[in-house]
């Protein structure tokens, strides 16, 4: 009686062969999670004892095992034990194969993830540099594992995938023609990765805006300006500008003039140039590099100094201008030499006294007197 009741067919299967399936899939189970955990365990332990990276790129991925997983590779060496074509068989092993696939998918991420995290802390100090580039070839890569697994589980599943690609070409030519601009913008942002003209933390100039580059898109790239506000570039139009990048000056060039008076005797004037520059020389992160008077204007003596900043950021600059030129006024003060202001002097010249002319009545009287 007991053999009859197993002996009965339920979708294709015996009430044995599924309590055999059964079992397997739960022994298979519990076998690999407790290998999976023993792995992680042990590759965390060798990672923290050694300096090689390897340990902690394993260990990253087999953190990204998922336990649908676990339970769908059980269940395909399960289905694998029973004998017989029955169509149960067919529909579990294209889905255990597609939980393969996926899993696939999700270490690759895990890979990529783990060598972009590897390699950041590699560079160190210059990784702001390398994000932009790191996110830009992690993003491709994700791409292409999902795309290959997308198409693999449709070919499992019997779907043509050659048909497929071929009327995705076609239909992709006019959807790409279709959204022109946003593909001119994302190739933009690859351009931008590849050739790397500024990355996150530059202080860029870009036709009349300017700003700090906080954050670089897809489509567009984002600045936060002088004045605080967020400037949103398409990155089309931002390549198509012309870029100044300031964070990479090495150094930075200041020129300044001076104007004296036309009174002031040539001695001064022939030592000033000398004592300015000592005054520039005496700044640490300054490298004078030439002084001279450069010409006559209408109103002043006109003295030019060109000088270079070792440290180029702007507010070093400006402290160092500031500091030289309160020295530059006390030097003036001793010296006794005038700054030059615009100034214009008037000649008025006399002229000769003429007598007035004489009325009738003026004639009248002369004669009477006569």
């Amino acid at each position: 009686m007991d053999q009859n009741i197993m002996d009965q067919i339920i979708l294709g299967l015996s009430l044995t062969d599924w309590a055999i399936m059964i079992a397997v899939w739960a022994v298979s189970s519990a076998v690999l999670t407790v290998a999976k955990n023993l792995l992680i365990s042990r590759f965390t332990r060798m990672a923290e004892r050694t300096e090689n990276q390897i340990d902690d790129i394993f260990a990253d991925v087999m953190r990204a095992t998922r336990k649908i997983f676990i339970f769908i590779v059980s269940a395909y060496l399960a289905v694998e034990l029973i004998i017989g074509d029955a169509p149960t068989v067919g529909i579990i092993r294209k889905f255990a194969f597609l939980g393969v696939l996926l899993q696939i998918g999700f270490w690759g991420n895990a890979l990529m993830d783990s060598l972009a995290s590897w390699y950041l802390t590699r560079v160190g100090d210059s990784a702001a540099a390398q994000v932009t580039a790191i996110k830009a070839f992690g993003l491709i890569g994700r791409l292409v594992v999902w795309s290959i697994t997308l198409l693999l589980s449709l070919d499992n599943f019997g779907i043509d995938v050659t048909t497929l690609i071929a009327g995705l070409g076609i239909g992709g030519l006019a959807f790409a023609l279709a959204i022109r601009p946003l593909l001119e913008d994302i190739f933009a942002y690859f351009s931008i990765v590849v050739d790397r003209p500024f990355v996150k933390g530059d202080y860029v100039v870009a036709g009349s805006f300017s700003g700090t580059v906080e954050h670089v898109g897809i489509k567009t790239t984002r600045f936060i300006s002088k004045t605080g506000e967020e400037i949103v570039f398409p990155n089309s139009d931002l390549l198509s500008s012309r870029l100044r990048n300031y964070k990479k000056m090495k150094e930075r060039r200041a020129d300044f003039s001076l104007g004296v008076t036309y009174d002031t005797p040539a001695e001064k004037l022939s030592r000033l140039s000398g004592q300015i520059r000592q005054i520039v020389d005496k700044e640490e992160l300054v490298r004078f590099d030439r002084g001279h008077l450069s010409e006559f204007g209408d109103s002043a003596i006109i003295f030019q100094f060109v000088y270079y900043m070792k440290d180029p950021a702007y507010g070093v600059y400006m402290d160092t201008q500031e500091r030289i030129n309160l020295a530059i006024i006390d030097l003036f003060q001793k010296e006794g030499i005038e700054f030059a202001f615009p100034t214009q002097t008037l000649h008025v010249e006399s002229l000769p006294s003429v007598a007035p002319a004489q009325t009738p009545a003026d004639e009248a009287a002369a004669s009477e007197t006569d």
